[in-house]
């Protein structure tokens, strides 16, 4: 079972990449950054200073600085992906007589996928300037809890709209902020959005239908090959009819690299999934990812009202399509939300 224990490694090695970045690129008080700091505590009596200054410079450029860091490892990861999967899983598919529709699928997604990355990454999601601070400042009300009127910027000077946030990586204020995204380089706003959206949606099919295109080459090559009738010798000499077990170690052995990227598409299917969810939720209910954390943190005024979780009201939504229709047609003035 020793392939077992080096795929369990294998995916938990992919989760704890994916964690640190989380941790990060994400809220300082947040619970996972904590226990990240606690560990950093530990491991600073163990390293010698000068290599924690190296190491905490080069943390600082790539999730505090704009880099595009994240978007080459971005590249890297999909061009070995569908390096795979052309070079082998692709070839062996045809030769089983799949359809050339579900083979050619996950070239038609990348292709929009790359298309809505270069849209999301360059479109200004909403920058404030002294120049249109005032179109910004009056196309939402203030809550009076989360956002007040008349607070201004310290890094930029301008009046900070409703739903705004001054984003420390880009150095600027963004209307309707969401989040800084490191994979776009680029923070999510009011403008870009929807390019984010589509994004995000394609990459998941993407994951999910070269994982599901994989998986259905693996299935066929056991049925063909009748694998689940056979039998095989363990190391004392006994004979044990084909379990699961022996079967994805064969599989392994027998397609290693198949396995370990369908492994990989597996878990990130599901990780992108979860995130299109939440995405999902918080544009049918008008919120932003800035506002779900700080409602859920206790952020802002309300914070010494008592009760945190019904303290806070969102009055932003206003319906299930007029939120999409949001999404579609950001709001920048009052006119604009009368039409």
């Amino acid at each position: 079972m020793d392939f077992l224990v080096l795929f369990l490694l294998y995916v938990l090695l992919v989760l704890l990449s994916i964690f640190l970045v989380c941790v990060c690129s994400g809220r300082k008080q947040s619970l996972p950054s904590r226990a990240f700091t606690c560990v950093s505590r530990v491991i600073s009596r163990i390293i010698p200073s000068q290599i924690q200054g190296v190491a905490h410079s080069l943390l600082h450029k790539f999730f505090h600085t704009r880099n595009c860091t994240f978007v080459v490892l971005h590249l890297i990861l999909e061009a070995l992906v569908y390096g795979e999967y052309t070079w082998e899983v692709f070839g062996y598919c045809r030769e089983l007589e799949f359809s050339g529709f579900f083979l050619l699928l996950p070239y038609f997604l990348l292709l929009v996928n790359v298309g809505f990355f270069i849209l999301c990454s360059k479109t200004d999601p909403g920058t404030i300037t002294q120049h249109n601070q005032a179109v910004f400042v009056h196309a939402y009300p203030y809550d009076g809890m989360m956002f007040e009127k008349g607070v201004e910027c310290a890094t930029c000077k301008v009046r900070k709209p409703a739903r705004s946030k001054h984003c420390g990586v880009c150095n600027c204020c963004v209307h309707r902020f969401d989040h800084h995204c490191v994979w776009v380089n680029n923070c999510i706003g009011a403008f870009n959005t929807r390019y984010f959206l589509i994004y995000l949606l394609t990459l998941t099919s993407m994951a999910a239908s070269i994982a599901v295109i994989t998986g259905a080459f693996l299935i066929q090559v056991v049925i063909l090959s009748s694998l689940m009738q056979g039998h095989y010798t363990d190391g004392e000499g006994q004979e044990h009819p084909v379990d699961a077990f022996f079967l994805i170690q064969h599989l392994f052995l027998t397609f290693p690299r198949i396995v370990f990227m369908l492994g990989f598409v597996l878990v990130l299917s599901l990780i992108l999934a979860s995130y299109l969810c939440f995405t999902s939720y918080l544009v049918l209910t008008n919120q932003t990812s800035n506002e779900w954390f700080k409602s859920r943190r206790g952020t802002g005024p309300y914070a010494q009202q008592g009760n945190k979780q019904n303290s806070y009201k969102n009055i932003y939504s206003r319906g299930v399509w007029r939120n999409l229709g949001e999404i579609v047609k950001p709001l920048t003035s009052p006119a604009k939300k009368r039409r």
